[in-house]
């Protein structure tokens, strides 16, 4: 399943509610609702991070006037979740035993696609 979106300040784990966007030839910041998608240049934030955004001095910070909601979940977060519950449900096929022939050796054995390989005496 898809995570939440996370603010995009450093060590902030709080959930994305706002989006910032430059708009460096007007030299102005908008704060507005989460976008549908995360942008390359744009940045996600929390509440109070997004309520307390200061601009440098000269810029201007449009700011959403209202509640900044989380999203909804979406269809595809629902799918996944669905999909994760059957994942889970399913029953577990036990692995056959090991044959002799496989391990010719007591030092010679396999660990999925590496094998290991006794050191030369």
């Amino acid at each position: 399943m898809r995570s939440p979106r996370r603010c995009s300040r450093n060590g902030c784990p709080r959930q994305a509610v706002a989006t910032l966007t430059y708009v460096y030839n007007e030299s102005t910041a908008v704060v507005g609702p989460l976008a549908a998608f995360a942008e390359p240049h744009t940045y996600d934030l929390c509440e109070p991070h997004a309520r307390s955004l200061t601009a440098p001095r000269g810029w201007d910070v449009v700011r959403h006037e209202g509640e900044f909601e989380p999203p909804p979940p979406t269809t595809d977060d629902l799918v996944a979740l669905a999909e994760a519950v059957r994942e889970a449900a399913r029953p577990v096929t036990p692995r056959p035993p090991e044959d002799d022939q496989n391990h010719p050796s007591p030092h010679t054995g396999r660990r999925g696609h590496l094998r290991v390989i006794p050191p030369n005496h």
